[in-house]
């Protein structure tokens, strides 16, 4: 998180990404850096045992938000 607000701070586009096991750390992480805005996108937890196949797919289902995330603006600073 330190480093999606401090690319956001220097006016580049940035999105968090994490398996959901740390949506709780995300949101406390961001807020204690005063950019509770921060975009952020999940995947399924856990991803550390998925195959090669499972991982893609986990990827091909996120890269839409994360598109998204990236070219609509966020308010956080």
């Amino acid at each position: 998180m330190h480093d999606i607000s401090d690319l956001e701070r220097r006016g580049v586009p940035a999105v968090f990404a994490a398996s959901s096991e740390f949506v709780d750390a995300a949101i406390a992480q961001a807020a204690s850096l005063g950019f509770s805005a921060a975009a952020r996108v999940f995947t399924p937890h856990p991803i550390q045992d998925r195959t090669d196949v499972e991982v893609q797919a986990y990827a091909d289902e996120a890269y839409p938000a994360l598109l998204a995330a990236l070219i609509t603006p966020t308010s956080g600073f």
